[in-house]
């Protein structure tokens, strides 16, 4: 059974969440403050973070940057509305998806089955090894290699580079990315394929301005270079 941790401090929307996921079969674990978290993650190793954007001590940014130097574990913010500023920089710290304030528990369910079926078994014809100048993807062990360095992604960066690079040569526009990546019932804007793909480069090129592997394509999107 997939175990969610969910890290709010307003009882309300915890027992909300709670019902809700575990209705449709979840083990829910609950948290409510950062430091909590952080150990509940590294003692539990949950299968997916609810997380709080606005926690007490420890607010939910600084929580989702400590997760991602010890695990890849996907990670849904709960935002106000209001606060793009917050959605823009989590996303940048390496959340996987985000829900607004105030929220349908249907809407938040949905994300989460999503993204278990994006982390679910890769299919035959995805598996094996993608190898292009130096880089290696091995689909199986989820492992990348660069100029023989290990490099560790999220579990949504590593999707987005499998799903470019098998395709070299071939552009990909924001929006496909989008359903391929993130689902199609995914609500976010263009701007969080952005945001992974300079993860992605800022982990596997050498220089930013002269990328190696992921290319933009103006007014397009993205595509890895086929040579």
């Amino acid at each position: 059974m997939q175990r969610v941790l969910v890290v709010d401090d307003e009882p309300g929307i915890v027992e909300l969440v709670q019902y809700n996921l575990e209705r449709e079969g979840f083990v829910v674990l609950v948290e409510r403050d950062g430091a909590a978290a952080l150990s509940r993650a590294k003692t539990d190793a949950p299968d997916l973070i609810v997380l709080d954007v606005m926690l007490p001590e420890m607010s939910g940014l600084d929580v989702c940057r400590n997760l991602r130097t010890f695990t890849d574990v996907p990670i849904i913010l709960l935002t106000a509305r209001k606060d793009e500023v917050d959605r823009v920089l989590g996303l940048e710290l390496g959340a996987d998806d985000y829900v607004t304030k105030p929220f349908s528990p249907r809407e938040l369910v949905a994300r989460i089955k999503a993204i278990f079926r994006r982390t679910g078994k890769v299919q035959p014809k995805e598996a094996g090894k993608v190898s292009a100048g130096g880089l290696v993807i091995d689909a199986e062990r989820r492992n990348v290699v660069v100029d023989g360095r290990e490099v560790g992604l999220t579990f949504t960066e590593f999707e987005l580079l499998h799903i470019i690079a098998r395709h070299p040569g071939r552009a990909f526009s924001r929006d496909e990315l989008l359903a391929r990546v993130w689902g199609e019932d995914f609500y976010g804007d263009v701007r969080t394929v952005d945001v992974h793909v300079r993860h992605l480069r800022e982990k596997l090129e050498e220089e930013m301005s002269a990328p190696r592997f992921i290319e933009t394509v103006r007014g397009v999107g993205y595509r890895f270079r086929s040579s």
